[in-house]
């Protein structure tokens, strides 16, 4: 599972409303085909925009700053073919946390909160294996962008030793360390990971979902996140259409 963020973890709302984490998960089997797809989209946008094959795709920076002269309305098009790209493909799933940090009170650690939660869907989903092939006696290990890293260790440590879990019917709770994500999470260097780059597209757009731009507004860009349809891990969450687990 590859992960980004959008939003500020945070619980000043001024910087934000909400702190979003996309997590995109594909099998080892299927992993160099993902990145041959990866790379021929690229080439493509190359070929169509102009833009450079190496240029990393951040895309808060592509909508806000004018690099290689591409016009706005093109830089958007990139980002939205991209969301296209990877709906088009069978082999991945991407699960969803939204942190909304209204009412949250003052000690709310939205961070931890977020990245548990996270955690606890990739072990649920592959203990039931629900991500695409089934393989319900694989295992996991989680990429992240280079930020945390010492955080999210404690919290994956943490989880496999003692991760309680409310009984479903109440009173008190069961403990039921994670199992099947294996290792610490591993931090990539976004500008040489282009599933990295895939999340942060995908998270850019679910909170420009939740609570758009000027510009996203202005260009009705503000439900391309729901262009991913056919790839959101939906069983992530029963309460919403979409799968996307909100807190």
């Amino acid at each position: 599972m590859y992960v980004d963020e959008s939003g500020d973890p945070g619980n000043n709302t001024a910087q934000s409303d909400y702190f979003c984490l996309s997590g995109l998960v594909v099998h080892e089997s299927e992993w160099r085909a993902f990145i041959d797809r990866l790379v021929a989209f690229r080439q493509t946008m190359r070929s169509v925009y102009g833009l450079p094959l190496r240029t990393e795709i951040h895309a808060v920076e592509i909508v806000r700053k004018n690099q290689f002269d591409i016009a706005k309305h093109h830089r958007l098009a990139i980002l939205r073919n991209y969301l296209d790209e990877l709906s088009k493909l069978n082999s991945i799933s991407i699960t969803n946390v939204v942190v909304n940090k209204a009412n949250k009170p003052a000690d709310f650690d939205i961070f931890s909160a977020a990245w548990s939660t996270l955690f606890q869907r990739f072990e649920n989903t592959i203990a039931h294996g629900n991500f695409p092939g089934g393989y319900k006696r694989s295992y996991g290990l989680v990429f992240t962008d280079a930020t945390s890293g010492k955080k999210l260790t404690s919290i994956m440590r943490r989880m496999s030793v003692y991760n309680p879990i409310p009984n479903r019917w109440g009173g008190g709770f069961n403990n039921s360390p994670i199992v099947r994500i294996i290792e610490d999470p591993s931090e990539r260097n976004s500008k040489a990971s282009l599933p990295i780059q895939s999340c942060d597209v995908v998270a850019y757009f679910l909170h420009q979902r939740l609570r758009p731009n000027s510009y996203i507004r202005k260009k009705g860009a503000s439900k391309y996140f729901d262009r991913l349809d056919p790839v959101l891990n939906k069983l992530a969450s029963a309460k919403d259409p979409q799968g996307i687990v909100f807190i």
